[in-house]
Order: C-alpha cells, then sequence, then structure tokens
C-alpha cells in the first residue's frame, strides 16, 4: 500500500505563482561577422537543414517537397521569370539606341552630303591643291 505524507497534499494549497522579469539585454546576431563571412543574415533563411528535406527513404524513392519548400521554389522560379523579362528589355534597349545612334549618324552623314559645294574655279582650285 502507499503512503502518502500530509506534506505533499497540502503542497498544492501552498504554491504560490510568481513572475519572473529579466532586466538582461538582448544579444543581437552580429551581423558584421555574418557579412564578412559570407553568411546570410538571418540563418535560418538558408542552408541544409532549410533547404534539404526533412527525411529520406531507404530504397531512394525521392521525398516529397514539404510546404516551405514548394514556397520557395516558387518564389525563386518567379523571380527567374522576371530576370529573363528584365533582361529581355535591357537587350530590347540596347538594341533600340544602338539603331537611333546609327540613324543619327546616317543623318548627319546625309547633311553633310547634301552640303552647297564649290563650283567652277573654287572646284578647280580644291581638286588641284
Amino acid at each position: 500500500m502507499l503512503r502518502i505524507p500530509n506534506y505533499l497534499i497540502n503542497v498544492a494549497q501552498n504554491v504560490t505563482i510568481t513572475r519572473q522579469i529579466s532586466c538582461t539585454s538582448m544579444r543581437a546576431l552580429d551581423q558584421k561577422w555574418r557579412e564578412d563571412k559570407g553568411l546570410p543574415g538571418n540563418p535560418n533563411a538558408f542552408g541544409p537543414l532549410t533547404n534539404l528535406p526533412d527525411y529520406s527513404f531507404l530504397d531512394g524513392r525521392p521525398t516529397p517537397l514539404g510546404a516551405n519548400q514548394k514556397r520557395r521554389l516558387q518564389k525563386q522560379q518567379e523571380i527567374a521569370a522576371k530576370i529573363v523579362t528584365l533582361n529581355g528589355e535591357l537587350d530590347f534597349a540596347k538594341k533600340r539606341y544602338a539603331r537611333i545612334q546609327a540613324e543619327k549618324n546616317s543623318e548627319r552623314e546625309n547633311i553633310l552630303n547634301n552640303k552647297l559645294k564649290p563650283k567652277g574655279h573654287l572646284l578647280l582650285k580644291k581638286s588641284k591643291g
């Protein structure tokens, strides 16, 4: 038979709840050190714990993607599509600028070719000299 002492029965009646307040400052991540080492600012944003699956099958089957992995992949695909679009716009702008410069140069040469030319004895002097 199990005997419970009286002082254990009365423990629940004597317990008082107190709140603890800490006055110590929170230590933030040392961003300069992380930047110097080439690490991301948020240690949980990138790495094997974040990018790799949580488990793997022994027979080598691929594991299904987690919700956060799917979200990250979708976000990276959107960023890649935007990069391709912006790259195409840059190529178009470069070609357009080159075409406009070529048109300006051809127009300038056309103006120079159509200027008044010396006639008569001035033309003869210029060709002799």
